[in-house]
């Protein structure tokens, strides 16, 4: 899909993802001091308008003009404060400090596309950030429901968190892989179903 794709399938609908914050990122964000986050593919900003409201400095980004235009409607219905940027999630230009969170959340990118992403998002992150990457689980083509049906864009949480050490290396930037797992999710359409998700949380040292 390009970003008039995502335009047409926003514009169908009032709300196409949940209102709620994803019960991963609460878990692992729901501790950390508040700072500096970048939501790359913040689609209407579930998880962006969350963070705000615990405090964090938020920039948003999506390269769907109705998703940013509908993430700033929600963040200021709730009373919140996010910069919201029209950007692709391969360059979201982010800021020279960087940032104390760079999230990634049910992105799905063919292999080439997901390096460059994954590249800017270590780019992106200050000393001391984390990087929090969720998404649908290759095996949730086989044991679990919804999401994409194309193999090579879902994801592998060991993969990923070997390919952010790389790009690490690369940047001579030391990281630590905190968490590289397969978690389930319940999902509530049509009665109980669970869907397998990948979750890699990767820390940058201080220094």
């Amino acid at each position: 899909m390009d970003a008039r794709d995502w335009d047409r399938r926003y514009a169908e609908r009032e709300l196409v993802w949940s209102a709620e914050p994803n019960r991963f990122v609460v878990e692992v964000v729901a501790g950390l001091p508040p700072g500096w986050a970048l939501d790359v593919a913040a689609g209407e900003g579930r998880n962006a308008v969350w963070l705000a409201e615990r405090g964090w400095q938020v920039t948003a980004c999506d390269f769907s003009s109705v998703a940013v235009e509908r993430g700033r409607r929600i963040a200021r219905e709730r009373g919140v404060r996010v910069e919201w940027r029209r950007a692709d999630a391969r360059a979201p230009s982010p800021r020279p400090e960087g940032y104390d969170l760079v999230l990634l959340s049910y992105l799905h990118l063919p292999p080439a596309d997901w390096r460059r992403a994954l590249t800017e998002a270590v780019r992106s992150l200050a000393p001391g950030g984390r990087l929090v990457s969720v998404g649908h689980a290759l095996d949730n083509l086989t044991r679990g429901v919804g999401g994409p049906q194309i193999p090579e864009i879902l994801h592998v949480a060991q993969d990923i968190a070997m390919a952010v050490t790389e790009i690490a290396a690369e940047q001579r930037v030391a990281v630590r892989v905190e968490r590289a797992e397969q978690v389930d999710r319940e999902v509530a359409d049509e009665g109980p179903r669970t869907a397998v998700d990948s979750l890699v949380v990767v820390h940058r040292s201080e220094r």
